[in-house]
């Protein structure tokens, strides 16, 4: 499949099952592979008609109740050759802006009601329809507007929680890495219910899950504890995706005794490490599903680990799978020894991505990828997470573990979330400060006799403070610098 694109996945799919389902957003009409083959050709049309060319950015913001709109638009903007910007209806209109300026996008297709800030054209996905000529001036000019395997095909800016986003180049040789085989992925399902957001790097992967795996893809507009479940009951979907502050949410609402969630064979987590806790009530939840743990990143993909939940290795986010590779390595990448802590670096079995308009940057290097985090490898080739190497609490004369501590927070019985984080000290320079939401009164003292027997006095937290709810990113991640500045 050397000279497979994205573009190509989906002529493949429409043709074999024109009447398949491939996308379901809940309160919405199915989405067939013919119709998103032939709904996304009309939109190329009117893209071409905007002046839009090979090589161009096209923004795309839509919010999670209009998958099915952003899917047609994102293939409308690859079959006109540009590059597509995924971006989240949720962002604050400054970040708009950057993000749209920094690509230099040419224009954006959006959801019906929004402002958005772009210099160029705005437009929705019906009127770029609407203003498409019968005689389709995108087929006309195929030949010049198809894009090859290495073209660039999206850019996707993280979340930015520890400083500006920056926009994540891939091709389309990227993100159609082990697509298009014989044998569908997820084969046990005839239905995958997921709920992450569209401009993220989870939400991109289940787009191309809609386009390639067996089941068709079920989402809905916004994640309720209860709308999830009933929508994994109704649909008696097989595989499951999320995040773990879903999951948390799942199990503090009790769903497991008013649904039938039987029907799981496999329950997928990802975005950020799913505690140990978390992973073993979720079984209790979901009796017949393997729980899965996903590491990856935005720049490492389709590179990732995987971990079946095993009480064994409760700290571990698994071995690397599907030709990728992970080593630990020191910050110019070169290998440490077997248990030793140090960067965690991995491969990606495809092309590598880039930063957008920083190609030299020190976090792609010779196919190899610095995740920002720290870890080791213990003698099976497991991989432990020890912490952002950002969130690595400093505290005189030790480094903390902020994943450490959130773990053994975790652990008592009132605690429903927990973050810990560094906030400024006058002697030790940076002590510990756990923000957690809680189903009973905490007190801070009694959280430290709880932690008293679980981690080291350097461990322990300095702050205590109870929030109604964590902040997070349009990813579903803790914003723990805003936890900070709240705090400060």
């Amino acid at each position: 499949m050397v000279n497979l694109t994205v573009i190509q996945l989906l002529r493949d799919r429409a043709l074999a099952d024109p009447e398949g389902v491939a996308l379901i957003v809940q309160g919405s009409a199915p989405l067939t592979y013919g119709q998103w083959d032939e709904r996304s050709t009309e939109l190329a049309n009117g893209l071409v008609e905007r002046g839009v060319v090979r090589g161009d950015r096209v923004g795309l913001v839509f919010g999670n109740g209009d998958w099915t709109d952003y899917a047609v638009a994102f293939f409308g903007v690859l079959k006109a050759g540009a590059a597509a910007v995924p971006l989240s209806d949720r962002l604050a209109p400054a970040d708009l802006r950057f993000m749209l300026g920094h690509c230099g996008a040419v224009g954006a297709v959006h959801a019906e009601g929004l402002d958005v800030p772009v210099q160029g054209w705005s437009a929705t996905p019906g009127g770029l329809r609407a203003r498409a000529l019968a005689e389709t001036s995108y087929e006309k000019a195929a030949e010049k507007t198809a894009p090859g395997p290495g073209d660039l095909a999206q850019i996707l800016y993280t979340s930015g929680t520890t400083g500006r986003p920056k926009g994540v180049s891939a091709t389309h040789a990227n993100l159609v890495h082990g697509c298009g085989g014989k044998r569908r992925p997820f084969a046990h399902s005839r239905h995958l219910v997921h709920a992450f957001p569209v401009g993220s790097n989870a939400g991109q992967t289940m787009l191309i899950n809609a386009l390639d795996a067996h089941p068709a893809v079920v989402t809905l507009p916004r994640f309720t504890p209860g709308r999830f479940a009933a929508l994994i009951e109704s649909y008696r979907a097989g595989t499951v995706f999320l995040v773990p502050a879903m999951a948390i949410e799942l199990i503090n609402a009790g769903v497991a005794e008013r649904h039938d969630l039987s029907s799981v064979l496999l329950l997928g987590s990802a975005a950020a490490p799913l505690p140990s806790a978390v992973a073993g009530a979720l079984t209790g939840a979901f009796p017949n599903a393997m729980i899965a743990n996903y590491y990856t990143s935005t720049e490492a993909a389709p590179a990732q680990t995987i971990m079946m939940f095993d009480p064994e290795r409760p700290g571990s986010v698994g071995r690397a799978v599907a030709g990728g590779q992970v080593r630990i390595a020191t910050p110019q990448g070169e290998p440490l020894p077997q248990g030793e802590t140090g960067e965690v670096w991995m491969r990606s079995p495809a092309a590598p991505r880039s930063y957008y308009g920083d190609p030299a940057s020190g976090t792609f290097r010779d196919g190899w990828i610095r995740m920002g985090d720290l870890g080791y490898l213990d003698p099976d080739g497991y991989l432990y997470l020890v912490d952002r190497e950002s969130d690595v609490v400093k505290s005189g004369a030790y480094k903390v573990s902020t994943l450490h501590v959130e773990e053994a927070v975790f652990e008592h019985p009132a605690v429903v979330e927990a973050a810990a984080f560094g906030v400024p000290h006058p002697v030790l320079g940076t002590v510990v400060a756990v923000a957690m939401t809680v189903r009973e009164p905490l007190a801070a003292e009694e959280l430290r006799v709880f932690l008293a027997g679980r981690l080291a006095p350097q461990e322990l937290p300095a702050r205590v403070v109870t929030v109604p709810a964590l902040p997070r990113n349009a990813g579903g991640k803790v914003d723990k610098r805003a936890l900070r500045e709240a705090i400060a």
